[in-house]
């Protein structure tokens, strides 16, 4: 019998059903945090598949070669500065004003007709730099404003907003999920930009403005009447909201970057100083620093913050990192004991015989994991840590692989119900019950996913 779990495609198989089977009961059932959770089934996993302890965590006298120290290691030397970074940048973003002018100015250059579209745009846009629930934080007073001007349902104006919101969130960096799903499957990050951009603005529109201008016709919801809107025209220090213009380049500076660096390596003469250049600008450590210091300088010491008042925003934007990081690594560790048992090369192979895709499959393991367990982030990394394995042994270039974390990231969204944050989070802030939550932001997150995902396998069939 353990010669058979060990050694054999059947028994690895099944060891690998079982202990995702295992950690989705830990999760859900138990309530244990996730990435206690991973660490429990990956030693688990890798125990019954018979990987020697020495190899799984070390000796007394070392473990930098130990499975758990790289598998946690590998991953958070190269998404840990991103996402601390990225989360500082959005923090600075919304304490200056910056998404208030941003929106503001959408909604002027649209129009009252095209408030929607414009929230849409706002989404879109500022979902680049800040976390989904920041967003919807900073940018509902604004909802609230557009849909008592134009006197139609609430859900004309918030529905585009945060499908806008969603879909940055689950296929741009500098975010949790789609950044250690690029570093889980060796991508880099420009890649990623431009698969997550072709991929997620046609699923936007077709959720984000098709279906929520068809649902807002048929169902009315009024604004919550316990949100009262103030009407800001100074930020927190007292000064006037910085300019459209500084706004909109600093959200730019760090996508460009890695662009540059990212299509410069590909563009430019190999060892000359230019492509030198553009590769150190355009790794995303050093982007994001960039956006960073500007951020900082440009909307926090020219506009009144102090280095105290800075320390305390960045301390308190960067407190629920830590989480994200840890279930992050551990689910780097998880994938790295599916690789050592020989359970990526089984799952590789069983997808082979069966002539199903590995985009397909990769998209139906998320979907999975997400309406199971209700978070994007551990399904995009518990699918990406499946996956990687298999997808190491196809030699997929990098735009192809790139289309596959998008297929992951695509599933994560699918399907928001109970058990997902975000669900609560749209239902409290937007006035809905769990009802009219389900028909509304649910179908709209299945869309934004199956519109997502099919992109994303249309692009992969002609590459």
């Amino acid at each position: 019998m353990i010669h058979w779990l060990q050694h054999s495609t059947g028994g690895l198989l099944t060891l690998a059903a079982v202990s995702i089977a295992v950690l989705l009961v830990l999760i859900i059932r138990t309530k244990m945090e996730p990435f206690i959770a991973l660490i429990v089934v990956s030693l688990l996993t890798a125990l019954a598949a018979g990987v020697p302890v020495g190899t799984l965590v070390g000796t007394a006298q070392k473990t930098s070669d130990s499975l758990l120290e790289k598998g946690f290691g590998g991953i958070l030397g190269h998404i840990a500065a991103i996402i601390g970074l990225g989360t500082l940048l959005g923090a600075i973003l919304e304490k200056s004003g910056g998404a208030r002018v941003l929106t503001s100015a959408l909604l002027r250059a649209f129009g009252e007709r095209r408030a929607p579209l414009a929230m849409g745009v706002a989404g879109l846009i500022f979902g680049i730099p800040v976390f989904f629930d920041i967003g919807i934080f900073v940018l509902a007073p604004l909802v609230y404003v557009a849909a008592k001007q134009g006197g139609r349902s609430l859900l004309l104006y918030c529905l585009p907003l945060i499908a806008g919101l969603s879909v940055t969130h689950a296929f741009l960096p500098p975010h949790p999920g789609p950044v250690a799903a690029a570093g889980l499957l060796h991508v880099d990050l420009g890649w990623i930009i431009l698969m997550g951009a072709l991929c997620g603005i046609p699923a936007w529109f077709v959720g984000g403005v098709l279906f929520s201008t068809w649902i807002g016709k048929r169902m009315h919801v009024d604004i919550p009447a316990e949100m009262m809107v103030e009407d800001e025209t100074l930020d927190g220090n007292g000064q006037t909201p910085p300019s459209l213009g500084l706004v909109a380049a600093i959200i730019a500076v760090p996508l460009v970057l890695i662009l540059a660096g990212t299509f410069g390596s590909i563009w430019l003469p190999k060892n000359s100083a230019l492509a030198g250049v553009a590769n150190f600008v355009g790794t995303p450590a050093v982007a994001l620093t960039v956006a960073v210091l500007l951020a900082t300088w440009l909307l926090g010491h020219r506009r009144g913050m102090g280095g105290k008042e800075l320390s305390e925003l960045s301390a308190n934007a960067l407190r629920p990192v830590a989480m994200i990081l840890l279930v992050v690594g551990a689910g780097a560790f998880f994938g790295a004991v599916l690789s050592a048992t020989g359970i990526g090369k089984a799952v590789a192979g069983s997808l082979g015989d069966a002539g199903l895709p590995v985009i397909l499959a990769a998209y139906v393991i998320s979907c999975g994991m997400r309406i199971a367990q209700g978070s994007a982030t551990v399904a995009i990394v518990t699918t990406s840590g499946i996956v990687a394995p298999t997808v190491a042994e196809l030699g997929y270039s990098q735009a192809q692989l790139a289309l596959v974390v998008v297929a992951i990231s695509a599933g994560s969204i699918i399907a928001s119900h109970v058990n997902d944050g975000g669900f609560w989070i749209v239902s409290r802030y937007f006035g809905m019950s769990v009802a009219k939550t389900l028909k509304t932001w649910t179908v709209l997150e299945t869309i934004l996913s199956l519109s997502g995902f099919g992109v994303a396998a249309l692009v992969m069939a002609f590459l």
